[in-house]
């Protein structure tokens, strides 16, 4: 097993000595300071989680931090943080459920939920977990999304919209007509009778619209 191996700054880690293509020293530096600790065992089980999720990038809020960091921002004295062995990833573009049970199939051992935050904390152990979980979340399958496109079960609104306009341009267009015909009461029966003529006609069209995304 490779040795942890400390960097003033990521910045001085030789070229050759990166093995982890996903991830980059920055990422994987001190926030607060640039200090890296270089963990081979938690960096393999990185990219393992990462290609576990579908080769879907994880976006991490905090990895290593120097113990100055980890004070200021009130890091517990014995965090994992500060052996490099810990990683708090956002959940933006990952179910916070399926992430936990990745990590823990690929040899992390903790985890813990930030909701407020919308991370998942997870660590090389030992196994642990604490915090509330996340609100229920819909977990979207991939065969699931490839049968039904979040396209295909949208409401159409540029149909509506087309319908709308469509109607209001013909109300103008027709009042103007049946005014240069028609005078006095006549003329307005006549209008008010093609806007409603076209109104029902709109409600009708985006009523078939609706229908027609209902059946999809």
């Amino acid at each position: 097993m490779d040795t942890p191996t400390l960097y003033a700054h990521w910045r001085d880690v030789p070229a050759g000595a990166w093995r982890w293509p996903h991830f980059s020293p920055a990422e994987i530096a001190c926030r607060g300071t640039g200090e890296l600790l270089v963990h081979p065992q938690a960096l393999d089980a990185l990219e393992a989680l990462r290609e576990a999720l579908g080769h879907a990038p994880l976006i991490l809020t905090s990895a290593y931090r120097s113990e100055t960091h980890n004070r200021r921002v009130g890091g517990a004295r014995r965090s994992k943080h500060r052996e490099g062995t810990a990683f708090d990833i956002a959940t933006g573009n990952h179910h916070p459920t399926v992430l936990r049970d990745a990590a823990l199939g690929v040899g992390f051992q903790a985890a813990a939920w930030y909701p407020k935050q919308t991370f998942v904390h997870i660590d090389l152990g030992p196994p642990r977990t604490w915090g509330a979980p996340f609100p229920p979340r819909p977990v979207v399958h991939a065969e699931d999304a490839t049968r039904f496109p979040p396209e295909a079960t949208r409401p159409a609104p540029a149909r509506v919209t087309t319908a709308v306009g469509g109607g209001a341009t013909a109300v103008a267009t027709g009042a103007g007509a049946v005014l240069e015909t028609f005078d006095g009461d006549a003329a307005r029966v006549a209008v008010v009778a093609l806007i409603l003529l076209v109104a029902a006609g709109v409600a009708a069209a985006w009523r078939l619209g609706w229908l027609t995304e209902r059946a999809r």
